[in-house]
């Protein structure tokens, strides 16, 4: 058996499978060890994964996850990971590497996540050979679900949408100004708040001024990353909730970019799971 999990910014899908494919599957809280105490992740682990398991031999542990690019970061989740199952094989890579795995197997291409943050990278078809940095949601993350919410926010706030999106969005999510300023400046993980408008939009995603700030966070992805790798010869492929969800608008900014559109998921682990059967 082997363990397979996609850990992205909110949630860890752990994933159970053997040669025949998905045996057990269950999500958990996110395991970002930037963020998260290895007691902690250790903690939710044994309580919440390791019941799922108790019936099973697992030969391998392969953990992809948001924050999991530098090795010493990388021992604390091995670490928490260890606590509670024994094997011979674990391994820490990056969501990206799941990504490009998950969406290419063994094809060249250009892999792309899309959801609470945003990624991309040129893929041989064996390891990842390009990468231009996300930057965050601050400096970068364009098309992400927490940029996609920075600029619906603010735009929201400064009367530049339709008239009557503003009311709608503050009674719908119970929020005032001062809430918002409060959640985005002073309590912790802003990005979460940010990107948990992303139902609001895609349920007023009919709405002009709303349609229009999609795109066009989704050409400036286009333009500032996917362009910077040789896109003309090569599918772009997408997995995340943002490229999931908003696909029509995805597809519209890619056309008017001259982007080859590969496949869109909502999740790699499907492909991740073909792509270790083959293996």
């Amino acid at each position: 058996m082997i363990l397979l999990a996609d850990g992205g910014s909110t949630k860890v899908d752990w994933c159970l499978a053997n040669e025949n494919g998905i045996v057990e599957r269950v999500f958990t809280g996110a395991m970002n060890p930037f963020f998260r105490p290895e007691e902690d992740m250790a903690e939710e682990i044994g309580q919440s994964l390791v019941p799922l398991l108790k019936n099973y031999s697992v030969g391998e542990v392969h953990f992809f996850g948001a924050g999991c690019a530098f090795p010493e970061v990388n021992r604390i989740l091995h670490d928490a990971i260890s606590v509670h199952i024994k094997c011979g094989v674990i391994t820490i890579d990056s969501d990206l590497v799941a990504a490009a795995r998950g969406l290419c197997g063994s094809e060249k291409g250009i892999a792309c996540i899309l959801g609470t943050g945003s990624n991309s990278c040129y893929y041989d078809g064996e390891k990842i050979k390009d990468q231009i940095s996300p930057l965050g949601y601050i400096l970068g993350d364009e098309g992400s679900g927490a940029v996609l919410g920075r600029l619906f926010i603010g735009a929201c706030l400064k009367n530049q949408l339709t008239g009557g999106i503003k009311e709608q969005f503050l009674n719908q999510m119970n929020l005032t100004l001062s809430d918002i300023l409060d959640k985005v400046y002073k309590q912790p993980m802003p990005n979460r708040f940010l990107a948990g408008t992303a139902p609001f939009i895609a349920q007023n995603i009919k709405d002009e001024s709303i349609y229009n700030l999609v795109y066009n966070s989704f050409k400036d992805f286009f333009i500032r990353n996917v362009m910077q790798y040789d896109y003309r010869n090569n599918p772009v492929h997408f997995t995340g909730s943002v490229a999931y969800h908003f696909a029509e608008v995805l597809k519209h900014a890619a056309h008017d970019t001259a982007i080859r559109m590969g496949k869109i998921v909502q999740s790699p682990m499907e492909g991740l799971v073909e792509y270790y059967k083959k293996k």
